[in-house]
């Protein structure tokens, strides 16, 4: 069941760029990257909000700078609301340390989502590519933040990376 969920759009993503120090595997803080509906069509799907980057470009972003951190990133990204779920409530038994999360619409529309963080015992960030609250009035109220450490949003891909400093700052005591 594991296996199908990881071939889900989008993939998984555990890599160290070629140039980047090599974390240790033992011991290494590993965090969960997830992005919901939709963020398989970044770089085409309306670029003047979501910018220009794939999601693949942001996550080798990802990658690179937890390397830096001597941590591992896990990325992955579903359309299905219960994929998201599966991955969110195996997180700490499969051995991550800290969540980030881009629900994407379901930030506004699941509880859920906001159900399975809160029954995690992961500290999770909550990213978003746009400012939510510069957006439609809908888009202002998220479910799942109440369940979330932090917030980072509307710095395009670079949010994702500004919100696993700030994860690995409090995993790692920084």
């Amino acid at each position: 069941m594991a296996e199908a969920k990881r071939k889900s759009r989008g993939g998984t993503l555990s890599v160290v760029p070629d140039g980047a120090p090599k974390p240790r595997l033992r011991g290494a803080v590993r965090v969960l990257v997830l992005s919901g509906p939709n963020l398989d069509r970044l770089g085409k799907r309306e670029p003047e909000i979501y910018g220009k980057a794939t999601l693949d470009e942001i996550h080798e972003q990802i990658a690179a700078a937890a390397a830096l951190r001597k941590a591992l990133v896990d990325c992955r990204q579903s359309n299905h609301e219960g994929a998201l779920i599966d991955w969110i409530g195996m997180a700490a038994e499969d051995g991550f340390s800290g969540m980030l999360l881009n629900p994407g619409a379901l930030t506004h529309t699941s509880y859920a989502l906001y159900d399975a963080l809160k029954g995690s015992s992961l500290p999770t960030v909550e990213v978003h590519l746009s400012n939510p609250d510069a957006r439609e009035e809908f888009r202002k109220n998220s479910l799942v933040a109440p369940a979330c450490v932090g917030k980072v949003s509307g710095f395009g891909g670079a949010s994702y990376t500004l919100a696993l400093t700030g994860l690995l700052d409090r995993l790692q005591g920084s």
